[in-house]
C-alpha cells in the first residue's frame, strides 16, 4: 500500500488534475451514475467533531474510507484544526492501494472543487481574490483559484490580525501574489471579482453581508463548523446564481441554503448542481455563489487522481 503525504500532494500539476478529475466525478454524480452517502459525524466536547465518510467512484474502480476529527480549539493552541487518513481501495480486487494524509487531502480536494466552481462561474478576467480566514483552507482557496484565474493581488481579513499578517507572508513567498491585509471583511470583500470565505463559524450571523459584494462577483462559501452556520448572508442568494455539489447533501449540511429555504428566498429548483454546469449556462453578468459542504465523492475522486499521478 503507497503511503501518500502532504509533500507528494503538492504543485499546480496535481491540483489541477484533481481540479478535471473532480469534473468527471461531479457529472457522474449529477446524471446518477454514482452517489455519495452521508457521512456517520459524532460531536463531542466543547464542538469537537469525529467523521467519517466512504463513497465508491464505479467508473475509476476505486472507492475510499476517511476518518477525520475537527477540532475548533486546536489553532488557538497552535496545532491543526481537521486531523484524518483516507484509505484508497481497488474495487475489482478489494485490495487497498494507498493511504492518504487526510487533512491534507482534505485541503486539496476542497480548493479543488472551488476551482472548478470558480473556472465555470468567475469572469475570466478576474484578477483579485478576497479572503476572508486565513487557516489551512483559505491557503488551499489561493492556490486553486490562482490555478484557474489570473489572479494578481489577494485581499485577507481574519478575526485575529497576527494570523492575517501570517497568512499574507504566506502568499508573498508562497504563490507570489501581492496582499493587503484588511481590518474588516467589508474591505476585504468591497468589489472584489472573486470571493472566498473560509472560516470556523458556528454562529448565525453572517461574516460577510449581501450588500458588501459585487454584483457580477463570484464566491465559494466553504466555512462554518455546522449545518446553520452562517458565513454569507443568505438575503444574497435571492439575487444570485446559486451552485452546490449535490441538492440534497446541501440541503442537509449548507446553512445558507437552509436559512434561504426556509426563509423563502429560494427554492430547491434554484439549486444548480455542479456537475451540471457542463450543460447549463451561467447567465452572463450574474453574480453566482458556490456554497460547498464537502461530500465522500470528492475525497475518492482527489485520493484516486493523486494516486494516479
Amino acid at each position: 500500500m503507497k503511503v501518500i503525504t502532504a509533500q507528494d500532494m503538492a504543485g499546480e500539476e496535481r491540483l489541477l488534475r484533481v481540479v478535471d478529475v473532480l469534473a468527471e466525478v461531479f457529472a457522474d454524480l449529477a446524471a446518477g451514475s454514482t452517489r455519495s452517502p452521508s457521512r456517520t459525524v459524532v460531536e463531542h466536547g466543547e464542538g469537537n467533531q469525529l467523521l467519517a465518510g466512504t463513497a465508491v467512484w464505479e467508473r475509476r474502480g476505486v472507492g475510499s474510507v476517511k476518518i477525520t476529527t475537527i477540532t475548533p480549539a486546536n489553532p488557538g493552541d497552535g496545532l491543526p484544526l481537521i486531523h484524518g487518513v483516507v484509505v484508497l481501495t481497488d474495487l475489482a480486487t478489494g485490495r487497498m492501494t494507498a493511504m492518504l494524509d487526510g487533512a491534507e487531502l482534505t485541503a486539496v480536494r476542497t480548493g479543488a472543487v472551488a476551482g472548478l466552481a470558480t473556472r465555470r462561474c468567475a469572469p475570466p478576467e478576474a484578477d483579485e481574490l478576497a479572503v476572508v480566514g486565513a487557516g489551512v483552507q483559505a491557503r488551499a482557496l489561493v492556490r486553486a483559484v490562482s490555478a484557474v484565474r489570473p489572479i494578481a493581488s489577494v485581499r485577507v481579513f481574519s478575526r485575529t490580525r497576527a494570523h492575517a499578517e501570517e497568512f499574507a507572508d504566506w502568499v508573498r513567498d508562497a504563490v507570489g501574489h501581492r496582499v493587503f491585509v484588511c481590518d474588516d471583511a467589508k474591505s476585504a470583500v468591497a468589489d472584489a471579482p472573486v470571493v472566498c470565505t473560509a472560516t470556523s463559524t458556528d454562529g448565525r450571523a453572517p461574516v460577510v453581508a449581501a450588500d458588501w459584494v459585487a454584483p457580477g462577483a463570484h464566491v465559494n462559501v466553504i466555512g462554518g463548523t455546522h449545518e446553520d452556520a452562517l458565513e454569507l448572508d443568505p438575503a444574497l442568494l435571492a439575487q444570485a446564481f446559486v451552485v452546490v455539489e449535490q441538492r440534497a447533501a446541501a440541503l442537509e449540511d449548507a446553512g445558507e441554503v437552509r436559512a434561504a429555504i426556509a426563509a423563502g428566498l429560494i427554492g430547491e429548483d434554484d439549486l444548480h448542481e455542479l456537475g451540471a454546469l457542463a450543460d447549463e449556462v451561467v447567465p452572463p453578468g450574474a453574480t453566482t455563489v458556490f456554497r460547498s459542504v464537502g461530500m465522500a465523492i470528492e475525497d475518492t475522486a482527489a485520493a484516486a487522481a493523486l494516486h494516479e499521478r
